[in-house]
Parts: structure tokens; sequence; C-alpha cells
């Protein structure tokens, strides 16, 4: 059957063609469609439980979605006429920043003081160039002290402040609204770094944060997916010694990336750096077909079969396992669908797209463009002979190398427990990153860009303004202050205590918290009148003063880290404050628990594509002996790389949660053709395991070893991208098959020797 499906190709290849360019051009058009996300919250699904949490406190007070302007004058002197008059002017310009609904800093932060019965709320500073010198001491002396500026708008050390900008985005269009307010704000910075040369501007902040991930998805379009071009050409170009087979391959693959990425375009699939990496991927895993096809036919023309019967023959031997291969690719990624982190699904669905439109092409366009590409009889494989030796190795040293082997398999993922399942979400962008570096700043010289923030409820209407509830409040406050991984705490109670001491004639003896509920609201209800527009509460209190935001900024620390604080704080509130325990809530708490939680649903997805393509093999190898043999191999690659990871690194994140999945139906291609040619030998040839392991050795040795290489290739090269996530993985992906293709050579055999020792028998048919 499939040799008249091949007589039919070649008979009609120009109409076979010509509806394989019309089919990638109709699918391809659908990449006009195609758009990047540029926010966070894609990485979690709607249930998310952490993302649903984090949604309720941002529905209940203003947005914290922020801009921070960081500003560090030369001379490490921010309280200078010359750096405050910058800092007034630059909050002024702020604005205007699109979608912005506040600016705080320390020019505008609304400064209370007695004046014999009056409360008096103005600017902290105000024509900074006419203030005297003991204006600016006074100055510093407020906003060093003061709670609600100190490491968070100003440093200790008085040489960097911040001026930051909440955003509201409509949320109609994101692909523009945030690129909009990045764009105006990095021209903000540029005009006032001309301005004012003697500051240095960094911008940070969860705008620069969203628009870091587009911007990085980008930039491995621009350079990696050429690099990743160039590097499988040369490869092929030098493995298969011939233009025309090169040419073929490389135009196979363009038209799978072309054929995935427009089907995604017309499925809506928004693109993410996760998901922007599939044509790499597509790139590498597309050519493994093509590489089988193309060098059994080579080696049939090298021996002085005619190109047509060789294609034929090519077909006839490699159908079913291109077949098998191509869907357990599929069921690899198809069951990142489990992943509990929607880019990853993306991924798994473009990049399985792109596989079946390789197999479909490799079947069809491949041999009808051969059949027309000249192939000159200089055309040779090379690397047979060290096949050869290579399979005579094995023949001879078998019992030796499955011995050491599977002792060394042993050793290697005894090692897979001591990796800790972690991430630091700042650093999936490496330091070549512009938003990565100026966090780093941020975090090291001003202020964190980490957050717990809790919504505590008093349980009535009004009911922040009394004394029992804000005592818990300030317990609770005054207990991260003494945490180490704090850098500052954000709490209401320290504006009661300092409307207390200003409405007592600001003797400091009364900062304190007021022991009167009416008193503390007639406070609140003064301030909040003083207040100017867009500098109100509503980031800190509820409409109706029933609940208040504590927001706690943190040092740059890990998941762990950040779940161990708050589980520690947790057990602190039920102990110390019963009556206002609550759960923490940000996008550090949603990053942190994110690859936990991907684990634990990849570990449904693994489990379901493993049985599926046990079953698999097992049904086309026509033996459940074979079948369960062919999974050894496969399964011991991924635990060798956790186990090799837990040596030199000792940490698995959220991209690395989704490699033994992605990678189960990649290794086993390898295996798949390896005992395709073995079965095939002993049932065509009669051969014994032996001589079945030289065979297959001679016949797809060189196949095996070409696609892998190509694989490795690819793969390394998205583990060049700037986005930590696309880069662990490809690098993981990497060393997976690399074992893969170890264990292939010189595991598999010595398992089919021992098994099949020197025995003729009755083998499977023909797959």
């Amino acid at each position: 059957m499939i040799i008249r499906y091949t007589e039919w190709i070649l008979k009609w290849r120009y109409l076979v063609i010509l509806l394989s360019v019309a089919a990638v051009l109709t699918l391809a058009s659908g990449a006009s469609k195609l758009a990047f996300t540029n926010d966070y919250r894609v990485f979690f699904s709607p249930d998310n439980p952490q993302l649903n949490a984090f949604e309720n406190l941002q529905n209940t007070y203003t947005k914290n979605d922020n801009l921070l302007f960081v500003i560090s004058p030369k001379d490490k002197k921010v309280f200078s006429r010359e750096t405050l008059a910058a800092v007034e002017d630059i909050t002024r310009r702020a604005w205007q920043t699109p979608f912005s609904i506040r600016v705080d800093s320390i020019s505008n932060f609304q400064h209370t003081r007695a004046e014999e019965d009056d409360l008096q709320v103005a600017d902290l500073i105000s024509n900074a160039t006419e203030l005297t010198n003991d204006e600016l001491h006074y100055v510093q002396q407020v906003a060093l002290d003061e709670p609600m500026l100190l490491n968070r708008l100003i440093s200790a050390d008085s040489a960097h402040t911040g001026i930051n900008v909440i955003i509201q985005l409509p949320g109609v269009d994101q692909m523009k609204e945030n690129p909009q307010v990045v764009s105006f704000a990095r021209d903000l910075a540029t005009e006032m770094r001309a301005k004012y040369p003697q500051l240095e501007l960094r911008l940070a902040g969860v705008i620069m944060l969203n628009n870091a991930f587009p911007e990085a998805s980008q930039a491995d379009g621009m350079l990696l997916v050429p690099l990743a071009f160039a590097a499988i050409i040369v490869t092929l170009f030098i493995l298969l010694r011939g233009f025309s087979g090169t040419l073929a391959t490389v135009i196979l693959v363009l038209f799978s990336i072309l054929v995935a990425m427009g089907s995604a375009g017309w499925l809506d699939i928004k693109l993410t750096p996760p998901s922007a990496s599939s044509p790499i991927i597509i790139l590498t895993i597309a050519i493994a077909g093509a590489v089988h096809l193309l060098v059994t036919m080579l080696q049939e023309i090298h021996k002085g079969t005619s190109k047509h019967d060789a294609i034929v023959e090519s077909m006839r031997v490699n159908f079913m396992p291109i077949f098998l291969t191509s869907l357990t690719t599929s069921l690899g990624f198809l069951s990142l669908n489990s992943s509990d982190a929607p880019p990853f699904r993306d991924v798994g669905n473009i990049s399985t797209i792109g596989v079946v439109a390789a197999f479909f092409l490799t079947i069809s366009f491949l041999p009808a463009i051969m059949s027309i590409l000249p192939i000159k009889a200089k055309h040779f494989v090379v690397g047979t002979d060290t096949m050869s030796k290579l399979g005579e190795l094995v023949v001879t040293h078998y019992r030796n190398l499955l011995i050491s082997l599977s002792i060394g398999v042993v050793i290697i993922m005894s090692f897979v427990p001591n990796n800790q399942l972690n991430d630091v979400f700042v650093n999936y962008f490496d330091e070549s990153v512009e938003f990565r570096r100026d966090t780093d700043f941020t975090t090291k010289h001003l202020t964190g860009t980490y957050n717990i923030a809790y919504s505590i409820d008093s349980g009535e209407a009004f009911g922040i303004s009394k004394p029992e509830f804000l005592d818990q409040v300030e317990r609770l406050a005054n207990w991260y202050k003494q945490q180490d991984e704090t850098i500052h705490v954000a709490s209401i109670t320290d504006t009661f205590k300092r409307l207390n001491k200003n409405m007592h004639g600001d003797d400091q003896a009364w900062y304190r918290l007021p022991q009167s509920r009416e008193l503390a609201a007639q406070y609140l209800l003064l301030y909040e009148m003083s207040l100017p527009y867009g500098l109100d509460l509503n980031d800190q209190i509820d409409t109706a003063k029933q609940a208040i935001r504590l927001n706690i900024t943190l040092k740059t620390i890990s998941s762990n880290q950040i779940m161990a604080l708050e589980d520690r704080a947790q057990a602190w509130m039920q102990e110390n404050t019963p009556n206002i325990v609550t759960e923490g809530a940000s996008p550090a708490i949603m990053f942190s628990h994110i690859g936990r939680r991907n684990i634990t649903s990849m570990l449904t997805g693994t489990t379901v594509a493993l049985v599926a393509i046990s079953l698999i093999l097992i049904i086309a190898l026509r033996s459940f002996k074979y079948g369960l043999i062919s999974l050894i191999p496969n399964l011991f690659p991924a635990g060798c790389a956790f186990g090799i990871w837990a040596i030199f690194v000792g940490e698995v994140g959220l991209a690395l949660s989704i490699v033994t999945a992605m990678t189960l139906g990649i290794v086993v291609d390898d295996t798949v053709h390896f005992m395709s040619k073995y079965i095939r030998a002993c049932k065509e040839k009669q051969l014994d395991s032996r001589d079945a392991v030289r065979y297959a050795f001679n016949n797809v040795g060189v196949a095996l070893w070409v696609t892998s290489a190509v694989l490795i290739a690819g793969f390394m090269i998205l583990s060049l991208s700037a986005f930590q996530l696309n880069a662990g993985m490809g690098l993981m992906t990497s060393i997976i098959i690399a074992i893969a293709l170890i264990l292939d050579f010189l595991m598999l055999p010595s398992l089919l020797i021992l098994i099949d020792k020197n025995k003729n028998q009755e083998h499977p048919a023909n797959t």
C-alpha cells in the first residue's frame, strides 16, 4: 500500500507540490492575526486561586499596577535644591502619563502638621529652588522619619528617590495600552536625562514587567529563529553532504512553522515568551522525519539504486516509524494541556500543529520535490563506517555496557530528590534585559519589586477606626517590619499615629494610635477632606471603610522563601491576631505557587501521555515484550537529566516542570526507528539478535545521530534566550535528547541482545 501511495505521489509530483504550497499559504495567512499579550497574568489560569485572590484585592482598592521612576543624583544627594526641583518637575510631568490615576513622590507627599488647633496638609516640597538650608534640612528629616516614604520613595542614605505612578489600563486593547505607557515613560526619562544631566533615571514596576514579556519574545524571534535556521542549515549540509536534501528539508521546516503559527492566529492564540519559542521547537522537531527519509534514500542511491526506486524504498521502510514518532511526539506536546500555566498549553498546541504539518509534508511534499531536485551519485551520508564500528562494539561488549549503564543511570537518578522546586520570577529575564537590570538596581538601592498585600476586614462598615482593630493591624505590621525579608511596610496605622501626634500639638509622645473610635474617625475624616484630588486613601481603605490594605514590600527572594514567609505570617496571626487572619495576595505570591501547581497538574498529563505512548508502541510493534523494552531508554533520559541538574544547579522552576512531558514523545523517536529496523531485520532478513543490531546500526544509526544533533543544536540555541523560562527549557531538553541518544545506541541494543540472545524466533510483523 505504501509503495502504491508513493508511486502515486511521484507520478503527480507537480500537483502534490502545488497543492501543498496552496494549503500552507492558506493556513499561514492566519499569522496576520497573531498578537503578543503583555500581561503577566497570562501565566495563570482563570481558576487559579492566587490570581482570584489578587483580582479581588485589586477590585477592592485602587489598582497598584505601577510605573516607578528611580532617580539617582550623581552626587548621591537627593536633598539638594537642584535634585528636588527636578523631582518636582518630573512629578508634575508624570501626571501626564497615559492612564495614570495617581503619582506619589517625596515632593507631593501630603505632609501634616499642627497649627494651633488646625491640621495643615500640604505638599512636603514646594518651590525647591527657593528652599533655605534650614528648610532643606527639615524636609530631609521629615522624609527620613516618615514610614510611608522611607525605603519606598526615599533611600535611607538619601542617595536615591522614586516617583511612583499608578496606572489603570482600560483593558480595551492591551497590545496598545501598555506599550503606550512605556513609550511615554521612556520618552520622559530621555527628556529628563537631557534636562537634568546630573541625574540617572531608571524605570521599574509592573508596567515595565508587562512590557518585558513581549519585548523578550520579539528579541528571541529576531535573533534566535534566524540563528536556529542558520545552524540547522549548516548542520544538515555537512551531515547530508548535499544541497538538494538540505534545501528540501529547510522548505519543509519553513512550511511547518508557517502552518503552525498561521493556525495559532486562526485559533486566536496570543503569543507569550513560551509560545513564541514554538517556531524554534517546530524547526528542530520537524526535521526528524525528513532526515530519516533522506538518509535512507541517499544510502540507496549511493548503492546504485535509481532515484525513483530509492524514494519508494525509503518511504516503504520509514513511513510507519515516521508516523509513530509523529504520533508520540504529538501526544507528548498535547499533554502540556494539563499545565496550570496557559502559555505552556499554547506551546503544546502550536507545536503539535507543527508536528502534524511536518508529518503530512514529509510523506507528500518531500518525496515529490526530491524527485524533481537533482541528486548526483556523489551524494552520500557520512558516518556509516563509524556506525558499523559502534554496532560491533555494542554486540561484543553488550553485557558490560548494560551493567555499567544501569549502574550509572541509578547513581545519577539518585540525585533527583536533591532538586528544589524554586523560582525567582524577576530572574525570568537575564541581565541583558533592561527591565532586569533596572529592577535589580531598584531593589538594591531604593525599594523592592516583590510584595505581599493583605485586605484586613474589620467586620463592619466604618469599623477601621476601632482601636482594637487598629491595634491588631499595627501588631501585624510591626511583626513584618522585624522580618529579614521585609524592606517596607505600608500601613494606615502609621497615618493614624501621625494624625494623633499632629492633633496634640505635634508632641512626639502622642505618636501612637488613638484610643477612641470616634476620635480616630474624626482624624481620618479631617485628613481625607484636606487631601488633593488623586492623592486620596482609596489605595489603602475600601469605600465602606470596613477594610484596610496592608502592603509589605520584600527583597528579591525565591518562591520558597516567599511561601515560607507567608506561612510564618499565617501562623503568627493565628496565635497573636486571630480576629484579622487573612491570606496575602500579590504577583509574587501567584508566581511562587504556580511552579508547584504546575508540577502537580503536569503529573497527570505526563502519566496519560506515558500510558498512551506505551500502548501505541506495544500495538505498533505488535509485541508486549518489545513495547516494554522500548520504554526503558525513554523513561531514563529525563530522570538522568534531572539528576545532572541537581548536581550542577539544584533548583527546578516553572519551565522545567513541563520538560518531562514535552520530551517524552521526542525521545521515543530514536527508539521507534531503531526498534523498527531491528524487527525488520529479524523478520525480513531472518537475522539473529546480534546481526539484527548490526543491521539497525548500519541502516538507521546515521539518521539517529543526525536528527539528534539537529535537535540538540536547535534546543541549545533556545537556551540562549534572554527569557530564562525558555533558556532553561531549551538546555534541559538538549540534555535529555543527548542522554536518550546514548541510551538508544548503547542500552537498547544491549537489552535486545540479552533478551533475544542467539535466537531466531517468530518476530512481530513488519512495522
